[in-house]
């Protein structure tokens, strides 16, 4: 017999994290385009973003046929968080000219999903590309990071909304993902994750 599950944040229902998740709001729009891989895994940190955020949407998906109405918002720019040679590091709104905010669009999956995404939708990939100047450490302790600087979904916007709109802080939008990440710590057990976890 299967677990009943919130139909909101998608958790089993006695662990459920729609207490901890705030109404944010931010100049930002957010764009999440998930890997339909990525919909029930047990850590689905952009399910979280999308939740915590008054100005984001997730849609879920490998080719978006309605991209270009997605991406052409009126008084936004829209950019790909995503790294890459090319990608310009994000400032903060009051010190630049271009005082139009910035309408980020993430894709969440794995690095190779991700990258899945963009060959895919050729005009997501011809996107100007942004992204972090300078990259927090990762609270994701039960992953090991696929490259130096990698983060979760939630992280990579959080960093991007408080280098964008600073001094608002976003980071009580990782309160569901924190108490996400000591569930499953719990769940495995502390010998487990020690053992597994610790050293990598």
């Amino acid at each position: 017999m299967s677990r009943i599950h919130c139909e909101r944040c998608l958790r089993p229902q006695a662990h459920c994290l729609c207490a901890l998740i705030p109404s944010l709001e931010s100049r930002t729009r957010v764009l999440v385009l998930q890997h339909p891989s990525e919909v029930r895994h047990a850590l689905n940190t952009a399910k979280l973003a999308a939740l915590g955020l008054r100005n984001a949407y997730l849609r879920v998906g490998e080719v978006f046929d309605d991209l270009a109405e997605l991406i052409d918002v009126p008084g936004y720019r829209s950019g790909l968080l995503f790294p890459g040679g090319e990608a310009q590091p994000l400032l903060a709104y009051t010190d630049i000219a271009d005082q139009r905010p910035w309408l980020l669009v993430v894709p969440d999956g794995t690095w190779r999903k991700a990258s899945k995404l963009l060959h895919l939708n050729p005009q997501l990939a011809a996107l100007p590309r942004v992204t972090l100047a300078e990259v927090q450490p990762s609270r994701y302790r039960l992953r090991k990071a696929p490259a130096a600087g990698a983060l979760s979904t939630v992280e990579a916007v959080v960093q991007a909304l408080n280098v964008l709109e600073a001094p608002a802080c976003f980071d009580e939008l990782l309160k569901p993902f924190e108490a996400l990440i000591e569930g499953q710590i719990a769940a495995m057990g502390s010998e487990t994750y020690q053992r597994n976890h610790l050293d990598q």
